[in-house]
């Protein structure tokens, strides 16, 4: 008979403590494999196990019996979510901790509560480049739905100055800025000459908005500066393609946040719009005034004429005072094209036109109505003044217009009509140029070279 072999059995305590000893052990040995970081903290909420060794740059040894708390790179999270002392499990919760050598690190971490201790337990992964590239990606989106708001309130709009509020207003509030203005940069020294803006620029912010664009010209990017009453500016610097050194400035109340970098890069994206409006305004510009400008002497057309004598007429007579026409057209002009050619009779026109605006001042009426006929409209002047205004004209001009006709017989003169317009008569502008044109046809019919002045109600 063989004899039983001995059995021996340890107590149930020690076997369940050894399990618990070596389970913990196994877990320790594995998050230090696989986590970036990993802890436990005791119910005081200090540190009783640091892995890896060192962890982001702290050696291990120095945390432990230390307040968790230390590492939080921010004391009160955003969330509000705090991976040493969670209310319940969680995974993937991204807390930013302090690195030893001062910067920070971003940690999603998976914690839990040890209620038998009263501590907790939790590892993490670095994704600090991750959360950094997830951060940029959604600052470039936003950058990009501002500039899109932007852009559709502008399709939404035609005439440039509109299209520029339709840019500033948005821009505003997505900056943090009290006020967006738009300027021209006039020289070293100077203040810059505001274009458009939303919002109101503080007097020592616009003289801060100086020293900001002074530095964004110099340094080739966005610049920055603080004005006297603390408000905060970012400024950026564009050339048109017309050569305009325009720049865009933001300001900041005194107690907003500091300028960053995405303010400096949206800032920088919508100058570029900014210039474009610009340049869309310019052209506007240069439009409505060939839409107003005879194209070869620079005077009114005939229809910008009519629109402007309208309304100095309307303000003459509201001020009780006269004004006076002048109809002027060149003698023998005719024979000048047929026998020198257009571009003699071109450089006439041209010298006339700068006789009249040597004879005039600058709150007269100028213009080119057609072929070789003018009109001059003097403001406020009776037909006293305005006969010696023709006087003067009728000696100058031949003068001024001789070289052009040199060895002809036929010399360029003037047949100047004059019609004066008394306030309270109620007489129209229709009446007042068929005066003015009239008395301009009694002249050509008397033989040229000189003037007439047209009594209210004649009519030849």
């Amino acid at each position: 008979m063989t004899k039983a072999a001995a059995v021996t059995f340890l107590p149930a305590a020690d076997t369940l403590a050894g399990a618990l000893l070596d389970s913990r052990q196994r877990w320790r040995d594995l998050v230090t494999l696989a986590a970036d970081f990993a802890f436990e903290t005791d119910a005081a909420g200090r540190f009783v196990f640091v892995a890896p060794d060192p962890a982001l740059g702290w050696p291990a040894a120095s945390l432990l019996g230390q307040d968790a708390a230390r590492l939080l790179a921010d004391p009160v999270p955003a969330d509000g979510f705090d991976p040493f002392r969670p209310a319940a499990p969680a995974r993937c919760r991204r807390v930013w901790l302090k690195r030893a050598d001062g910067s920070a690190a971003c940690i999603s971490f998976a914690v839990a509560p040890l209620h038998d201790a009263a501590g907790t337990r939790g590892a993490g992964q670095d994704v600090t480049e991750a959360e950094r590239r997830e951060a940029a990606v959604a600052r470039a989106l936003r950058r990009a739905e501002v500039i899109d708001h932007i852009l559709a309130r502008m399709r939404t709009e035609v005439m440039a100055p509109r299209m520029m509020q339709a840019a500033l207003a948005p821009l505003a509030p997505a900056t943090g800025s009290e006020a967006v203005a738009v300027v021209d940069v006039i020289g070293d020294g100077m203040a810059p000459l505001l274009l458009h803006g939303h919002g109101t620029l503080t007097p020592p912010a616009l003289t801060a908005a100086a020293a900001a664009l002074a530095a964004a010209a110099a340094g080739g990017g966005p610049g920055m500066a603080e004005a006297a009453d603390g408000r905060r500016l970012l400024a950026c610097t564009a050339e048109t393609r017309f050569g305009e050194q325009i720049g865009l400035v933001l300001c900041r109340a005194p107690a907003g946040r500091d300028w960053d970098g995405d303010d400096s890069a949206l800032a920088a994206a919508a100058v570029m719009l900014i210039r474009t409006i610009l340049e869309h305004e310019s052209i506007q510009r240069e439009m409505a005034r060939q839409a107003r400008t005879d194209p070869l002497t620079g005077l009114f057309n005939r229809r910008a004429f009519m629109d402007e004598l309208a309304r100095h007429i309307d303000r003459l007579e509201r001020d009780g005072l006269p004004g006076a026409l002048l109809f002027i057209d060149l003698d023998h002009f005719k024979a000048l094209n047929d026998s020198c050619g257009h571009d003699a009779g071109d450089e006439a026109l041209r010298r006339t036109a700068q006789l009249l605006r040597n004879s005039t001042r600058p709150t007269d009426l100028i213009a080119r109505l057609g072929g070789d006929e003018f009109a001059v409209f003097l403001d406020g002047a009776d037909e006293f003044s305005a006969a010696e205004r023709a006087e003067q004209l009728r000696a100058t001009g031949p003068q001024a217009l001789a070289e052009l006709t040199a060895g002809r017989s036929a010399r360029l003169t003037m047949s100047i009509g004059i019609a004066t317009r008394w306030a309270g008569q109620g007489e129209d502008v229709e009446s007042l140029l068929d005066r003015a044109d009239q008395a301009m046809y009694a002249v050509k019919r008397a033989g040229r070279g000189h003037w007439r002045v047209a009594r209210a109600g004649e009519h030849e």
